[in-house]
């Protein structure tokens, strides 16, 4: 029987005159891996910093075990500005004590690329203070991660890194024991992780078994039902609901929601996007020459990035660019809109870059376009446009497209000054599309935008007629979004990817594996022979740990009623999990030796 880590009983919060959190319950056991999901501003963060008893709510109680060892992780950070990343991450540890522990050495080198941390300017010794926040937050979670804890709360923990970042968190979270619950609007990220949601919406907390797409799948269902939710939402969950079952099947490889009258809802919905028609309208719009790269070398400053690259963006072409940090993605997005805003005369400083006269581009930058803070949310977006023809026959007022992004009629009046920051980035996005451009450039387009605003901009993009490249860590946005995926792995080059971003982490780990310095003295064959041996001498030392442990839950079961039997078969069951805890550890030391 599962202890139960954290009880919240009808808590609420009051902000204002707006009940953030209206009498909710809910509670956090052990082995839960719980994501928690929403629109910003709804409560998702209020409701884990309530739950860790980091703020106090207006009523109801929060109840943790006795001895709970929380670890949590906020959007902000408690780092000493004038410690060293050495200090904040292992202390007063030795180099051989720290570089000897096998979870210091997994996290420093899933977070950082190495144990050197060769990415900062003095490595472990960096002082923290300078550091950008995206820099400083990897070192918080760094931190976080390499202590051990009960249960962990995890707020935007994706934020910040990259596509290899997030696989391997998502592999060491999979990897841990401890409790989870974690706030994120990655839904690759949430399908990986989690067995459980929670959907934080209107004051209360809709719960759900499963990850992302099970999610889905029973929102779908409870759609179905309730008869009177507004038409566009039940269209989005159908559309979504459509793309999970057929855009990406190894999502729903073990979908608890197998619910014969969700599938009904999909059984006449067509694929997200009809490709040919797209392709055809985009030629109209666009003609045959959209951007044609011809020998082009790429530099940031005296550091070369792309080499005599000859590539083409052609017209509907739908194209997701991924690469490791540093590697050019946002300096080639920026050299091919510079050679647009001044008519092809500005070049990058080797070859040609040739642009279609029909181009009207926009592009989304990762910086937020700042605007009067006196301009209504409305205003700023009529001053651009009245209306905007999303092609096929769909036009929106600029009004009707506000509220497809989450601005109700009563927020088209805020004033830009008091918008949230994804707000801000809602905003820019609007006012790029009112715009009408028949090709788009998004640099991280999903910061700031809570997984209801992604579903929109997907929904929009799917009829949207025109050539897009998107540079994301976002997978699931990527996958969503674009037809062909584009890496740049460090080397200079830019690669097509035919199975996407799996082929990308497959090549990225090659990379990594062919170019780690050779080990210092190589084992001799008595040395692997006996690490090979003792190796399966804990392998059968864990089956029978397992064994026992699965007798200890039968007995948990049978005895349920009788709590002192159920305290003594507790204290056996955690003996053993100390003791097989302990030899995994052996285990992983011993086979870096086999």
């Amino acid at each position: 029987m599962a202890v139960n880590l954290v009880t919240v009983e009808d808590v609420s919060k009051i902000f204002g005159t707006r009940a953030v959190l209206d009498g909710v319950s809910v509670g956090v056991s052990e082995g839960d891996r719980i994501g928690v999901v929403g629109r910003n501003g709804d409560g998702k963060t209020t409701l884990t910093q309530i739950m860790a008893k980091r703020e106090e709510p207006d009523s109801g109680r929060v109840t943790h075990v006795t001895g709970l060892n929380i670890g949590v992780l906020h959007q902000g950070d408690a780092l000493d500005p004038k410690a060293t990343i050495r200090h904040e991450v292992v202390g007063d540890k030795a180099d051989h004590e720290w570089a000897g522990d096998a979870r210091i050495r997994d996290v420093l080198t899933g977070l950082f690329d190495g144990l050197d941390l060769s990415g900062f300017p003095q490595g472990l010794d960096t002082v923290i203070g300078p550091l950008s926040g995206g820099e400083r937050r990897r070192i918080a979670l760094a931190k976080l991660l390499i202590e051990d804890h009960d249960l962990l709360v995890l707020d935007e923990p994706t934020n910040h890194l990259d596509v290899e970042g997030i696989a391997w968190l998502a592999g060491h979270l999979q990897a841990r024991r401890s409790a989870l619950v974690v706030v994120t609007h990655d839904r690759w990220f949430l399908d990986q992780v989690c067995t459980r949601m929670w959907d934080v919406q209107s004051g209360a907390v809709h719960e759900y078994e499963g990850g992302y797409s099970d999610y889905v799948f029973a929102r779908a269902e409870r759609a179905r039902i309730a008869a009177t939710e507004e038409t566009k939402r039940q269209n989005l969950v159908r559309k979504e609901l459509a793309w999970l079952r057929r855009g990406a099947p190894a999502r729903t490889s073990k979908p608890r929601f197998r619910v014969e009258a969700a599938n009904e809802l999909i059984a006449d919905v067509p694929p997200p996007r009809d490709k040919s028609e797209l392709m055809k309208f985009a030629n109209s719009r666009l003609g045959r020459t959209v951007f044609d790269l011809e020998d082009v070398t790429v530099k940031a400053g005296d550091k070369l990035l792309l080499e005599r690259l000859t590539w083409q963006l052609g017209p509907g072409d739908r194209i997701g660019l991924v690469g490791v940090n540093g590697a050019g993605k946002t300096s080639l997005m920026r050299a091919m809109q510079q050679a647009w805003a001044s008519d092809s005369e500005q070049q990058p400083v080797g070859g040609k870059v040739v642009v279609g006269k029909t181009v009207k581009l926009a592009y989304l930058s990762q910086e937020v376009a700042e605007l009067p803070g006196t301009l209504r949310v409305l205003e700023a977006v009529e001053q651009v446009r009245g209306r905007v023809d999303l092609g096929k026959g769909r036009e929106l007022s600029a009004s009707q497209l506000c509220e497809t992004f989450g601005f109700t009629k009563e927020k088209q009046w805020t004033p830009v000054a008091d918008l949230s920051g994804g707000e801000r980035r809602r905003l820019q996005l609007l006012r790029l599309l009112m715009d009408e451009p028949n090709v788009l450039f998004m640099d991280e387009p999903t910061n700031d935008l809570d997984i209801e605003t992604l579903n929109q901009l997907e929904d929009l993009l799917d009829g949207w007629p025109g050539s897009l490249v998107v540079i994301s860590h976002d997978r699931f946005f990527i996958e969503r979004t674009t037809d062909t995926v584009w890496a740049l792995l460090g080397d200079r080059r830019l690669r097509m990817l035919p199975r996407g971003i799996d082929e990308y982490l497959e090549r990225r780990a090659a990379l990594v594996e062919a170019t780690a310095p050779a080990p210092a003295a190589k084992k001799t064959t008595g040395d692997t022979r006996a690490a090979k041996k003792e190796l399966q001498r804990i392998e059968r030392q864990l089956a029978k740990l397992e064994e026992k442990e699965t007798k200890l839950h039968a007995q948990m079961a049978e005895h349920a009623a009788d709590f002192g039997k159920i305290a003594e078969l507790d204290t056996q069951l955690r003996a053993v999990k100390d003791e097989r805890d302990e030899l995994e550890m052996q285990w992983l030391e011993l086979a870096e030796d086999a």
